[in-house]
């Protein structure tokens, strides 16, 4: 196992409860992602885990579009693809290179995973009204990740503005804030 495969199988162990209890009439509620419903982030976190098990393998992928995985039995299958994204972050060669199609260092693709896999289950979990409480070491990774990245990822569009957050937030608070997430967001 690499040290991002250990943090996405920590991440998942939380987020993995937090999908399976979403209920059908909670998928068209809102989220502290202002363009997502419970069921548009459903599909794209979906649409991340798969991706991302074929970016470990630096093969194309499609982010154009988003998948629909309502309607199917996707509780259990994102237990499954979850699986997946880690055993393909798990091979060292994962983290060798430079991604083809994003044009980033590996280990910086497998950290987007990561973000992705930490960040959206909050957001559903808060959503939901259901319980969070995320690996603190995928957070202290994720801290470093957000300050590097921050920028870019507010020029693409990954992140919104920074919220402020008091100067003695804990950890995931401050990672939030920094991601352009309100940590004070409660489902209306």
């Amino acid at each position: 196992m690499t040290t991002i495969s250990k943090l996405l199988r920590e991440s998942a162990d939380v987020a993995v409860p937090v999908l399976q209890g979403v209920t059908d009439d909670q998928l068209d509620t809102a989220t502290p992602c202002a363009e997502f419903r419970v069921g548009d982030l459903v599909n794209h976190l979906f649409q991340v885990v798969v991706n991302f098990q074929a970016l470990a393998r630096r093969e194309p992928v499609d982010f154009s579009g988003t998948p629909n995985v309502l309607g199917t039995d996707w509780r259990a299958r994102f237990a499954t693809e979850t699986e997946k994204l880690i055993a393909a972050w798990s091979d060292e060669s994962a983290l060798e290179g430079v991604s083809p199609g994003m044009g980033l260092p590996q280990p910086a693709v497998g950290r987007m995973a990561l973000l992705d896999l930490t960040l959206h289950p909050w957001d559903l979990a808060v959503a939901t009204g259901r319980p969070y409480a995320p690996s603190q070491a995928a957070v202290e990774e994720l801290l470093v990740m957000v300050d590097e990245m921050g920028p870019m990822a507010r020029e693409w569009k990954v992140f919104g503005e920074p919220v402020p957050t008091a100067a003695d937030a804990d950890p995931f608070t401050r990672l939030l804030g920094q991601a352009g997430r309100d940590p004070g967001w409660r489902r209306p």
